[in-house]
């Protein structure tokens, strides 16, 4: 069993590091004003924790949770950093480093009561969400751990606006000497995320102090459950560039003097510092929690002795740093301030409820307006296929603009660039990206691991920066491990910082099956599970001319863009299109009519477009109904006033696409037209698509699963003749 209340402090550098341990003893470098105020702002925290807990009970609030037993590591670190001048990921802990890089008790008081004027989310958030625009503090969600590779992503993008000047123009803030910094209590580093940003920043040397805040519990599981052998510190030994250090969190001094290193050595070095510091959990994990259901009295009683506001006190009195009239004036005016900023807090309004749907998307920029409508300029140009068009947007749209960066799996023409005189280059597995890196270098186009959170995760951490990302996960199939930083971070970002952070970051993903030979994860279809995570644009073009239209827009908007490019499509001759210029755009929004026809409408998208247009074609041959063939193109937003138009003038409607029929995005489309358009029909709206199964491999099997012209052609005859 782990024993937790040995005071210890210790330093690492490397692995043949010396170590220190033993407690600090007086007079050891740290000034009787840093102490004085250290415990101010100590004090400061644990008295806003303790009056939210009493508005909790008087129903004022409705959620706590304390950063107490933190105040110590916490207060020592953001003595060292600079609120506004680095950046900050923190984690609902870390009231005392808010505190100490800037934020106000009244800042915190309007997040516990929700207002209107709260900085960290409007209202929008649960306390202890931190999130600060003027202080640097991004916008904290709940999900464990998926901090972490967004700070490496904002390192990144440090570094980047370091080398290329360019692109200042469009970051957000930069700092020669900025640190990034992102913390976490010793149970996230469960969390895949935590390795993912560990090996990232170590490998590419960033800037990022990492503050493992070890209270010994994540909830009711104690830290040998999810720490192999009970140490953090010992886990991370083998990263190499990571200096490392661990501290007793509740010594004030001993804290205030290894943060102090740790900070110096990344803002000096520009290299990562990791600091493990061990500290109390006095309260419960939140009032929705009794920890007395699973710590043992003894156990809690000897963390007392260790609470680090109580050491601190002591401290300044049994050595006279300070007289206990200092002691008293100090908390008196803590006392005051505490109940300044609530009764402040208090007066400010509550959100207006017309407010919910602001900053779901931009506000400023519109990817359905008249402003991305423009007309293609074609040269002499031959066709050529989607891959060239979204190639050539690419191309253009890095040479407009220095803040568009590349990366992904294998989308770099060579990560060793010495072998590209003699090796053709990669460039992605289909070749969109061919070519980029050598026109721009390794510096804007780069590989990453292969993990597709730390791709996205690491794309939401420059995109707050001001930047762009184009990102590519390399086929549909693999996104999932990216989906928590997708659906909870990418897409809320915006909304859950009341508008203060963005990130418009474009997720390139090949999709879908027809490919001989794909089989069950190189064919999935899945859309829909995108389109239902508000603040994310979806698109997916069916023809090369639409593909680099719709991915200029996706780059010049200013919302997270999954761009899905059908595999089936890339190279089709009747895909093809003629290069349109360099700024060619379509609306987000903007179906397509494919076909015009009278009897019945098709609404589809994707690889079924063509195969719906075939079917109608071969229909009217044989003198069957004349069929109109809508391309939605854009499926988040959906052009409804276009399929509208349209299922007046046929009165029918068929929904195809390719993923599965149950649950799937034809539903929503089906269930509009029966709500709405009612009165105009003269059948009932049907779909048409994929069976609820994997796909096959064999090619009677894919066949059979996926939609084709023959089944197409049934199912308007049908629709037809009812």
């Amino acid at each position: 069993m782990k024993v937790r209340n040995e005071p210890a402090t210790s330093r690492e550098s490397g692995d043949a590091a010396p170590t220190r341990e033993g407690l600090a003893s007086p007079g050891r470098g740290v000034s009787r004003d840093v102490l004085l105020r250290m415990y101010r702002l100590m004090l400061l925290s644990r008295k806003i924790d303790d009056e939210e807990i009493k508005l909790k009970r008087k129903n004022q609030i409705y959620f706590q949770i304390s950063g107490a037993g933190h105040e110590a590591l916490l207060v020592a670190a953001g003595m060292h950093l600079r609120g506004g001048h680095d950046w900050f990921y923190p984690y609902y802990r870390d009231r005392a480093l808010c505190l100490a890089i800037g934020m106000t008790p009244a800042d915190m008081f309007r997040e516990g009561l929700g207002t209107a004027d709260d900085p960290n989310s409007g209202g929008r958030q649960m306390p202890s969400h931190w999130g600060h625009k003027a202080l640097n503090i991004v916008s904290q969600g709940s999900p464990t751990g998926t901090q972490c590779l967004q700070a490496v992503g904002c390192a990144e993008a440090g570094r980047y606006l370091a080398q290329v000047a360019d692109a200042r123009a469009h970051a957000s803030s930069f700092q020669a000497d900025e640190v990034v910094v992102f913390t976490l209590g010793d149970g996230t580093t469960s969390e895949g995320e935590f390795w993912e940003a560990l090996n990232s920043l170590t490998n590419l040397s960033l800037p990022v102090l990492v503050i493992v805040e070890d209270n010994g519990y994540a909830i009711s599981v104690p830290v040998e459950v999810g720490v192999a052998g009970g140490d953090i510190s010992r886990l991370v030994s083998g990263f190499p560039n990571l200096r490392r250090f661990k501290v007793d969190g509740t010594d004030a001094e001993a804290s205030y003097r290894e943060f102090g290193e740790a900070v110096r050595h990344v803002r000096e070095t520009r290299g990562p510092a990791f600091v493990h510091a061990t500290c109390t959990r006095p309260y419960s994990h939140s009032l929705s929690d009794d920890h007395s259901f699973y710590r043992p009295k003894r156990e809690l009683a000897d963390e007392t002795g260790r609470d680090p506001v109580v050491r601190l006190r002591a401290r300044l009195v049994d050595e006279r740093i300070a007289s206990a009239d200092e002691i008293a004036a100090i908390e008196r005016e803590v006392d005051d301030e505490v109940q300044r900023g609530l009764a402040e807090a208090m007066t400010s309004p509550v959100p207006d409820p017309a407010s919910a749907t602001r900053h779901v998307y931009s506000e400023s920029v519109n990817p359905a307006s008249g402003a991305f409508d423009t007309e293609p300029a074609p040269g002499t140009d031959a066709a050529v296929s989607m891959v060239e068009l979204i190639n050539r947007c690419l191309k253009d749209e890095m040479a407009r603009d220095a803040g568009i960066v590349v990366f992904g799996e294998d989308v770099a023409d060579a990560s060793r660039s010495e072998v590209l005189d003699e090796c053709g280059g990669k460039g992605g597995v289909f070749k969109v990206t061919y070519g980029l890196q050598k026109i721009y270098g390794g510096v804007r186009v780069f590989n990453s691991p292969l993990a597709e959170a730390n791709i996205v995760g690491r794309a939401v951490g420059w995109a707050t920066r001001g930047l762009k990302p184009v990102v590519e996960i390399q086929f549909f199939d693999y996104i999932w491990p990216a989906m928590m930083q997708i659906r909870d971070e990418l897409s809320m970002m915006r909304w859950r910082s009341n508008g203060e952070f963005a990130c418009p970051v474009v997720i390139r993903v090949p999709i879908g099956g027809y490919l001989q030979g794909g089989a069950i994860y190189h064919s999935q279809s899945g859309e829909v599970i995108f389109t239902h995570c508000p603040g994310l644009r979806v698109v997916m073009p069916s023809t090369a001319l639409d593909a680099n239209g719709l991915l200029r827009t996706a780059i010049r908007c200013d919302d997270p863009v999954l761009f899905l490019e059908h595999k089936h499509l890339y190279r089709q001759p009747y895909a093809k299109g003629v290069y349109p210029g360099p700024d060619y755009m379509i609306p987000f929004g903007k179906a397509k009519v494919v076909r015009e026809g009278s009897d019945l409408t098709v609404i589809t998208y994707g690889a079924v477009v063509r195969r719906a247009w075939m079917a109608a074609e071969a229909l009217a041959k044989e003198g069957g109904p004349s069929v109109e063939v809508i391309d939605l193109r854009s499926l988040s937003p959906y052009d409804w006033e276009a399929v509208a138009a349209s299922v007046r003038k046929t009165s029918r409607a068929l929904v195809a696409h390719e993923d599965h029929l149950s649950f799937g995005y034809g539903g929503e489309i089906a269930s509009r037209i029966a709500d709405e358009l009612f009165e105009w029909l003269d059948a009932p709206v049907k779909r048409y698509a994929g069976l609820d199964t994997p796909v096959g491999y064999a090619p009677v099997l894919e066949d059979a699963i996926l939609p084709q012209k023959e089944g197409l052609e049934r199912a308007m005859r049908d629709l037809a003749a009812y």
